[in-house]
C-alpha cells in the first residue's frame, strides 16, 4: 500500500523521523541552553553579583609547598659508562643545593613511592612495563646493555625498574597532594625523567612517562577538565604528546630546541604546525628554537606573547611542568644560555594561574650546576621567595620571533587572544594603499609569511642496535671553563636574600578630614580609604602585615617634586576661610580645599615615603599606600584632578636620593598621570607607563599629552610609555589589560630591569566606577600586582590614587595586598579577549616604543591565508560513497532548522541579557562552583569541513560551530529593542532620497558611514573615526542608521532599535543599496507619505 503525503506528518503537521533518525545534538544542545537561560533569567533569584568571584577568595590562604625526594632516585645508573649524563648527581647536587639554602626545611615532605602495575597501565602497554620489571635485580652485565641498545638513548641496571616506578608514583602523588590542597604546590626531584616515554617504548633516558601518568591521573582520578602541561626541556617531549594529541582536557606546550628538524628527537612532528587532532585542535603547542643560544628574553618572549595570554584564556584547574634545565647555561645537550635565575621567572608566572596549583617534575639538566641551581631557585619561587632580577637582559632572536609568530599563526583560528598581530592578503599588491590600510601602523616590510621547514629525515630506519657509550654531546674544556664562569658570575650578582616580613602598609585615619565642603558626596571622599581599611580587616590582612606610624612629610621631601611657591600657597590653606579656599580652588582644575587639605596632603606624601624606605632598605619586600588626597594629576606649581603633591613622584625623587639608578613607575589608574609624566619625560633613570582612558584627547585631563606618541624628552626619550585607550565609553576589560601587559609592559619593564617598582594604584577603571565606566574585575588588579612583583627583587610599593565606587576600591585593592602576600589568585571569569579598539592602541604603541626597547619585535602582519596546508592529489583509491539521505530526513533537518530559529527568535532577548549578566553561564550553576565545562577556543576542524557544502552555512550549522563564541562573550545575537522614546525626533527622509555612497562629512572616508536620522548628514563610525559619535555629543541627535547593515542605534537608550517608524529611512537606504524596497516585517503594513 502506498503512502500519502500526510502520512509522513506527525500530529502536528510536521515530518515524521524516520526510526533511525534522532534529534539532532546540535539542535538539543542549543535548545537546552537557550531554555537554561531564559528559566534563569526568570527565576527571582537570579542576580548577578559583580563581586562574587572576589568575595570568594576571603579564604583564599597561601599554602605550604610539597617537596617529593629521596636516596632510592640514585640508584639508577649506567654500568658501563661512568661519564653517562643521565646520572645520579643530577638528583644528589639538586638536593645539596635545596639543603644549602635551607629550601627543604621550608617544605611539606611528600614520601616518594612505587607506582602500581595498573597506574603505569592507564598509558602504557603490559610488554613494555614487562621488559623492565624482568630486568628488576638483574646482574648480567651484558645482557642489560644489549637490552638498552634496542631503545634510543637509554641505560638499564638492576635498580632502574624500581626507580622508574618510584618516579611515577611520586610524580602521582604529588599532583594528587596538589589537587586536594593538601599543599599549595610542589617539586618532585625524581629520575628517570618520562617525557620522551611513550605507550610502547623506552626513549631518551625516559622508561615511564611521570607527567603524561600524573596529568591523565589529575583527569581521571581527580575530576579535572583542564590541565595545562608545560613542557620547558630543550628536547620536544613527543612521549607526551602523542599521548594526549587527540585530548582536549589536556594542552601540552613544549618549548624546545629543533633547528628546523635536525635536532633530536628529529621528528617532524615537532614543529609549530602540529596543533592537535579531532576536539583537541588548538591544544597542542609546538615552539621550537631552530638555533643554539637562546636566552633569557627568548624563553621570557615565549611566555608573554603566547603561553600567558593563551593560559588566561584556557583557565587551568591545574598546572604540570616537566622541567627540564638542558636548556640552562652550561648544559652541552642543550646549547643555550637560560640563567637559573629565569626558570624562578617561569614558574612564578605559571604560579598566577591555576589558583596556584603547579606541579614541577624534573626531567632533563646535564650541567650539574646549572641544574642544580635552576632546581633551587624554581622550588624557592614555589615558597614564596621572590623571583631573582634578570639583569642585562638583550632581545629576543630573530630566528625565535619568527617561532613565535609562526606559533601565534598556527593557533589564530583556535585562540582569540592571539589577534594582536594584523592581517593581510598575500595576493594582494602590496604598493596598493587602500582605506584600511592608510590608517595601519605597519609597513609592507613588516609582513610575516610563517613557513614550515623541515630539514630532517622524514621517515628514519630504526637501527639494528642504538649506540649505548659515547653516545651524547660533550662540552670542549674550554667551553665548560666559560660556562662554569658565567654561572659563577651569575650566582654572585644574584640577590637571594629577602626579607621575612612581606608587606608593609601605611594608613592613619587623620587623612579622612580632607573632604569637600561643598559637595557631600564628592567623588574624592574619606570613605574611601575607610572602606579599603575596613575590607582589609574583613579579610583578615592587617594582622598579617607591618602598620607604620603616622608620619607627614617634611617641606624639604615635598619639594623634591614641587615649586616652593606652590607648596607656600597649599600651606597657608590651613588658615584661610572656607569663602576663600573656594575661590583658591576654583584656580585649579578640578580640585577642593580645605583647612586640612595641608596637613592631609603632607600624611599622604608621607606615609607613602615611609613604605618606601621600608622595601628600599630590605625591611619589608613590598608595601601598600591607603592615603589620599592622591597625586598622580598633581604638577610641580599646581593642584590638578583631585591632587594636591604627587605622592608618587615625590617617594620616586626620594628613591632616587637615595641611590637608586632604575625605578619603574606603572600608573593604572583610567586618567592620564599628566603630572608624573612631565616630572620624569626628561630623566632616563625613572621609566613612567600610563594606561588610560584617552577617547583621543576628550577623556580627562583632555590632552594630548597622554597619546601614544609622547615617549618623553632629552635623556627621557624612550622612558615614557602611554597606553591610551579610544574605544568610546570606556568598557575596557580584563582581556585589554592582559593584553597591554604581555605585549607592551612586562617585556620593556624586564628590559628595563628597575631596582623598585611603584604603581599609581587608581581604581577607576574597575567595573561600577561611576567615573571611569570600564569592566575591569576586583580580582584583575591582583593578577597585575602579581605581574610586576615579579620584577626588582620583589620591590614594588603600591599607591593609592583614584576609584570611587567604594565597593570596587575596597575589594581591589584588597586583591593586591592579597597577592603581595603570596596568596593564590582568582581566576579571571570575566571577558578575556583584547576588543579591537585596544588592539589598534597596542599595535600603535609598539610601532611607537620599538624603536627604544628592542624586546618589542612582534608587530607584525600575518596572512589572512592558509600558508600552510600543502595540496596532495586526490586519493584514487575508492571511497565508499555516502548513503543519499532520505527526503524525509531531510524535511526534518529543515523543521528542525525552523526550530531552531523559533527559539532564538523566543529566547534570544533574555540570553542577551543572560551573556551581559554573566559573561561565563557556564559558571552560574546555582551552587558557587565553577561548572566543570571547559572554555574552549573557537576550531574549525578538518573533519567539520569535510562533510560542510560549499556556500553559506546553514542556521543549525552556523550556531553550531560559534555557540561557544556565543557563550564566551566574543560574538553575540542582538535582538534590536521594539521602540525606544526618541522614536519621536525621527525626520521625514528627505525629497532626494539617500545616498548610501555619501562619504563621511568630516573625513570624506565611505568606510562604516551612517546617516542622522534628525538632519541626515552622514558621518563614519567608530570603528573609522568616531565622526558620528561626536555629532552626537555635539547635537545630541540620538537615532543613527548604518548604510553597512541598515541598523539603527539609539545613542540614548545604547541599544539598537527597530520599528516600523524607521521603515521609509531603512528603505530608502536599501533602495540605494540595493535597487529594490525592503520587506515589511512589521504586521498589518502602514502607508506611509
Amino acid at each position: 500500500m502506498e503512502k500519502s503525503a500526510s502520512d509522513n506528518l506527525n500530529a502536528a503537521g510536521r515530518p515524521r523521523r524516520s526510526p533511525r533518525t534522532g534529534p539532532s545534538e546540535t539542535l538539543l544542545k542549543i535548545k537546552k541552553s537557550m531554555k537554561q537561560k531564559a528559566e534563569q533569567l526568570k527565576s527571582p533569584d537570579f542576580v548577578k553579583d559583580d563581586y562574587e568571584v572576589v568575595q570568594s577568595t576571603r579564604n583564599f590562604l597561601k599554602g605550604t609547598t610539597g617537596i617529593v625526594y629521596d636516596e632510592e632516585f640514585s640508584k639508577h645508573y649506567c654500568l658501563w659508562d661512568q661519564n653517562y649524563p643521565e646520572c645520579p648527581d643530577r638528583n644528589d647536587y639538586i638536593i645539596k643545593r635545596c639543603k644549602d639554602l635551607g629550601l627543604l626545611k621550608l617544605c611539606t615532605r611528600i614520601p616518594a613511592r612505587a607506582a602500581t602495575e595498573d597506574e603505569i597501565l592507564e598509558l602504557h602497554s603490559q610488554e613494555l612495563l614487562d621488559i623492565l620489571k624482568s630486568t628488576d635485580g638483574e646482574e648480567n652485565f651484558d645482557y642489560l646493555e644489549e637490552l638498552s641498545s634496542k631503545f634510543d638513548s637509554v641505560h638499564i641496571n638492576s635498580g632502574t625498574y624500581r626507580c622508574a616506578l618510584y618516579a611515577a608514583g611520586s610524580a602521582i602523588d604529588l599532583i594528587d597532594a596538589v589537587c586536594t590542597d593538601k599543599v599549595q604546590n610542589g617539586m618532585a626531584i625524581i629520575r628517570p625523567p618520562g617525557h620522551h616515554a611513550m605507550e610502547n617504548e623506552f626513549c631518551g633516558y625516559c622508561f615511564f612517562n611521570n607527567a603524561a601518568l600524573a596529568a591523565n591521573y589529575a583527569m581521571k582520578k581527580i575530576g579535572l577538565d583542564r590541565v595545562l602541561l608545560v613542557d620547558w626541556d630543550v628536547h620536544h617531549g613527543q612521549g607526551t604528546q602523542r599521548m594526549f594529541y587527540d585530548e582536549p582536557r589536556i594542552i601540552y606546550f613544549s618549548i624546545h630546541r629543533y633547528e628546523n628538524g635536525k635536532f633530536w628527537p628529529e621528528l617532524r612532528e615537532s614543529d609549530f604546525d602540529y596543533v592537535g587532532e579531532k576536539s583537541a585542535r588548538g591544544f597542542n603547542f609546538n615552539v621550537p628554537i631552530n638555533t643554539t643560544g637562546a636566552s633569557d628574553s627568548d624563553y621570557l618572549s615565549i611566555f608573554q606573547q603566547i603561553l600567558i595570554p593563551m593560559a588566561y584564556k584556557y583557565d587551568p584547574e591545574l598546572i604540570i611542568v616537566s622541567a627540564g634545565y638542558d636548556a640552562a647555561i652550561g648544559c652541552p645537550e642543550g646549547e643555550m644560555n637560560v640563567s637559573p635565575a629565569c626558570f624562578a621567572h617561569l614558574t612564578a608566572h605559571l604560579m598566577s594561574l591555576a589558583r596556584g596549583k603547579v606541579a614541577v617534575l624534573l626531567e632533563g639538566g646535564y650541567c650539574i650546576d646549572s641544574l642544580a641551581e635552576g632546581a633551587a631557585l624554581t622550588l624557592r619561587t614555589l615558597i614564596g621567595a621572590p623571583a631573582p632580577a634578570l639583569h642585562n637582559l638583550g632581545h629576543p632572536m630573530d630566528s625565535v620571533v619568527d617561532s613565535i609568530l609562526n606559533v601565534v599563526y598556527a593557533h589564530r583560528p583556535y585562540w582569540h587572544c592571539f589577534q594582536l598581530q594584523e592581517s593581510f592578503s598575500v595576493s594582494e599588491n602590496p604598493d596598493t594603499k587602500n582605506e584600511k590600510k592608510a590608517i595601519t601602523y605597519f609597513s609592507d616590510a613588516n609582513r610575516y609569511i610563517p613557513k614550515v621547514k623541515f630539514e630532517g629525515v622524514l621517515e628514519k630506519v630504526k637501527p639494528a642496535a642504538y649506540e649505548t657509550r659515547n653516545c651524547y654531546p660533550v662540552l670542549k674544556p674550554e667551553d665548560a671553563l666559560k660556562a662554569e664562569e658565567k654561572l659563577e658570575y651569575l650566582k654572585s650578582i644574584t640577590e637571594l636574600s629577602y626579607p621575612v616580613d612581606r608587606v608593609a602598609i601605611a594608613y592613619n585615619e587623620d587623612m579622612v578630614v580632607h573632604r569637600s565642603p561643598v559637595l557631600v558626596d564628592h567623588p574624592e571622599k574619606p570613605e574611601r580609604i575607610l572602606a579599603i581599611y575596613d575590607k582589609y580587616e574583613e579579610f583578615g590582612i592587617i594582622n598579617r602585615c607591618v602598620m607604620l606610624p603616622k608620619r607627614l612629610a617634611a617641606k624639604k621631601e615635598i619639594l623634591l617634586a614641587h615649586k616652593e611657591s606652590y607648596v607656600m600657597e597649599i600651606e597657608k590653606t590651613a588658615n584661610l576661610s572656607q569663602d576663600e579656599l573656594n575661590t583658591m580652588s576654583n584656580t585649579y582644575e578640578s580640585v577642593y580645599l580645605h583647612q586640612k587639605t595641608y596637613e592631609c596632603a603632607l600624611m599622604a606624601a608621607g606615609s607613602l615615603i615611609q613604605v618606601v624606605d621600608r622595601v628600599i632598605n630590605r625591611a619589608v619586600r613590598s608595601g601598600v599606600a591607603i592615603v589620599r588626597p592622591p597625586g598622580h594629576h598633581a604638577e610641580s606649581n599646581a593642584a590638578c584632578g583631585f591632587c594636591i603633591f604627587n605622592n608618587v613622584a615625590i617617594a620616586a625623587k626620594h628613591a632616587l636620593a637615595q641611590g637608586l639608578k632604575r625605578i619603574l613607575i606603572v600608573d593604572w589608574d583610567v586618567h592620564h598621570g599628566n603630572g608624573t609624566q612631565r616630572m620624569f619625560e626628561a630623566d632616563k633613570r625613572v621609566l613612567y607607563i600610563s594606561l588610560h582612558r584617552y577617547n583621543k584627547g576628550k577623556f580627562f585631563p583632555s590632552s594630548t599629552d597622554g597619546n601614544y606618541d609622547k615617549v618623553g624628552i632629552e635623556e627621557g626619550v624612550g622612558f615614557n610609555v602611554n597606553i591610551p585607550w579610544n574605544k568610546p565609553g570606556g568598557g575596557l576589560t580584563d582581556g585589554d589589560y592582559i593584553a597591554a601587559f604581555q605585549a607592551v609592559i612586562l617585556p620593556i619593564a624586564y628590559q628595563f630591569d628597575p631596582e623598585l617598582v611603584l604603581v599609581s594604584a587608581g581604581f577607576d577603571a574597575c567595573i561600577n566606577d561611576p567615573i571611569g565606566s570600564c569592566k575591569l574585575t576586583p580580582e584583575m588588579y591582583g593578577h597585575m600586582t602579581y605581574w610586576l612583583s615579579t620584577l626588582a627583587n620583589g620591590r614594588i610599593v603600591l599607591s593609592l590614587e583614584g576609584g570611587y565606587n567604594i565597593t570596587s576600591t575596597a575589594f581591589a585593592m584588597t586583591q593586591c595586598i592579597k597577592a603581595l602576600l603570596g596568596d593564590p589568585l582568582p581566576p579571571l571569569t570575566s571577558v578575556l579577549t583584547p576588543c579591537p579598539s585596544a588592539l589598534e592602541t597596542l599595535r600603535a604603541v609598539l610601532a611607537t616604543q620599538e624603536k627604544y626597547w628592542s624586546c618589542l619585535k612582534f608587530n607584525k602582519l600575518l596572512p589572512e591565508e592558509d600558508v600552510l596546508t600543502v595540496k596532495v592529489p586526490k586519493v584514487t583509491s575508492p571511497v565508499p560513497e555516502k548513503e543519499p539521505e532520505k527526503e524525509e530526513e531531510k524535511e526534518v533537518e529543515k523543521e528542525e532548522e525552523k526550530e531552531v530559529e523559533s527559539e532564538i527568535v523566543e529566547n534570544t532577548e533574555d540570553v542577551n541579557e543572560a551573556v551581559e549578566a554573566n559573561p561565563r553561564p557556564e559558571d552560574a550553576n546555582g551552587n558557587g562552583r565553577r561548572s566543570n565545562q571547559r572554555r574552549v577556543p573557537l576550531r574549525n576542524t578538518d573533519a567539520d569541513n569535510a562533510s560542510s557544502p560549499p556556500g553559506r552555512p546553514t542556521l543549525v550549522e552556523f550556531l553550531s560551530e560559534n555557540m561557544q563564541r556565543l557563550l564566551n562573550e566574543e560574538m553575540f545575537a542582538v535582538v534590536p529593542l521594539p521602540g525606544c522614546p526618541h522614536l519621536a525626533e525621527v525626520q521625514a527622509v528627505p525629497s532626494s532620497g539617500i545616498n548610501v555612497t555619501t562619504p563621511c562629512a568630516d573625513c570624506e572616508t565611505t568606510q562604516e558611514n551612517w546617516i542622522c536620522l534628525v538632519c541626515y548628514t552622514v558621518h563614519c563610525g567608530r570603528y573609522v573615526n568616531e565622526h558620528m559619535v561626536e555629532h552626537n555629543a555635539a547635537t545630541r541627535h540620538p537615532l543613527t542608521l548604518s548604510f553597512t547593515d541598515l541598523s539603527v542605534w539609539c545613542y540614548v537608550c545604547e541599544a539598537y532599535i527597530d520599528n516600523m517608524v524607521l521603515y521609509p529611512a531603512k528603505n530608502a537606504v536599501h533602495r540605494s543599496k540595493f535597487g529594490s524596497d525592503l520587506e515589511w516585517s512589521y504586521g498589518e503594513r502602514q502607508v506611509y507619505a
